[in-house]
């Protein structure tokens, strides 16, 4: 199913807008250089958080392989000891229809190092 464009009132056709939900990295370093900064900062604050709200509020760019890749990154964090899991939520991403989603809050240790 492809979705139709309203043309604008001078009957030009709008470019398309893209989301950074829809931009995708092109190789998987690029997008950890990229990410892993702004989730270090996440797990600095000391807060609960989903990779979808950080994902969101930053505007960062899908990996290559959004199906396993964000979750290797978020086990990445963890084996660094940065982040911990602190449980379920159900998830704001417009595509996961509210489906069940690990939360992560960060360490002591991501707290030291952002000092």
């Amino acid at each position: 199913m492809t979705a139709t464009v309203q043309p604008a009132l001078d009957g030009s056709i709008p470019e398309p807008r893209q989301t950074a939900t829809q931009r995708q990295a092109e190789d998987y370093e690029t997008w950890l250089a990229e990410v892993w900064p702004k989730f270090l900062d996440a797990a600095a604050t000391g807060r609960t958080f989903t990779c979808y709200e950080i994902a969101d509020a930053h505007r960062l760019s899908n990996p290559p392989n959004p199906q396993a890749h964000w979750g290797r990154l978020m086990t990445l964090l963890k084996d660094e000891g940065y982040v911990r899991t602190a449980g379920w939520a159900c998830s704001d991403r417009p595509t996961a229809h509210h489906s069940g989603v690990r939360t992560w809050r960060g360490t002591a240790a991501a707290r030291k190092a952002a000092a």
